[in-house]
């Protein structure tokens, strides 16, 4: 009976988590008035949605945005937050709890919080270049500013959840390193980042996710089109009316910005798991 209790309950919360995206696929897969009647599978499938997506003239390169957003920033958050973690795991130093503390509470900040004061700072980065060299603020630099805004969130997370890992790690590895002559580059790269795969893959995953989705800062300090990520011109598709909206192409939207974060998580969820459980026993 437990077991059957158990099975009962995992199948109501697989469904409730997968029937959303179910619904976007098969709402995607339709068009006229076959969008408003519900059904659990297409009763005439098209692509046309999809077609007409892409048709779209900055949809592809809004898409490219978001990728090379997310990319980017997870770079940045590991490669410096890898070092940072060592830092703070491994080298004792006056403050270093208060330090560790300050980078979980920035952690806990919720974005709008901040948004006035980085707006202000966008503001004054435009006009700086304006006025001082001449320069304009085109897709290069909001792309920029929107991956220093972006690793401002993701990069306390990723140093908190890399130390705690770094943490777990044997100090003994370290030593016979540093016996053998290795330096403190070396010991990074051939010990700790073989050892942190599982956490780098779990705390980039959620760097990766955190800006893909990302709205709030994008719809901010975008203002044309070719600037914007996949999130906000998902919500420009929207027409003015109720009844204008292309419903069939903003499920057709929401099913490609989903399916990236899909592959990832299929690709690497053994490494992802592993990354969860790690640092939660320590032998």
């Amino acid at each position: 009976m437990k077991r059957i209790a158990f099975a009962l309950w995992l199948a109501v919360v697989v469904l409730w988590m997968v029937f959303p995206f179910h619904y976007a696929v098969v709402t995607s897969l339709q068009t006229g008035t076959a969008l408003f009647e519900p059904a659990l599978l297409p009763k005439a499938a098209t692509l046309g949605n999809y077609r007409a997506l892409f048709l779209r003239e900055y949809f592809p390169a809004n898409i490219a945005n978001s990728a090379l957003l997310a990319i980017t920033v997870v770079g940045i958050s590991l490669a410096a937050g890898v070092f940072a973690a060592w830092a703070l795991g491994r080298v004792e130093f006056r403050g270093r709890r208060a330090l560790l503390l300050a980078i979980l509470a920035v952690s806990m900040f919720p974005q709008v919080a901040v948004l006035s004061g980085l707006y202000q700072m966008f503001i004054a980065a435009r006009e700086f270049l304006q006025d001082q060299f001449g320069i304009a603020w085109t897709r290069p630099w909001s792309l920029t500013w929107l991956a220093f805004s972006y690793t401002l969130f993701t990069l306390p997370f990723t140093v908190w959840t890399l130390t705690a890992y770094l943490r777990a790690v044997p100090q003994e590895l370290e030593d016979a390193a540093r016996i053998d002559g290795a330096g403190y580059a070396t010991i990074v790269r051939r010990i700790y980042l073989p050892l942190l795969r599982p956490a780098l893959v779990t705390t980039g995953l959620m760097a990766f996710v955190a800006t893909w989705n990302e709205f709030l800062f994008a719809l901010s300090f975008t203002s044309r089109e070719p600037e914007r990520t996949a999130t906000v011109a998902i919500a420009m598709i929207a027409g003015v009316a109720d009844f204008q909206v292309p419903w069939g192409t903003i499920m057709a939207a929401a099913v490609i910005v989903t399916l990236p974060v899909l592959g990832l998580v299929f690709v690497f969820q053994r490494r992802l798991v592993a990354g969860l459980m790690a640092g939660a026993v320590k032998g």
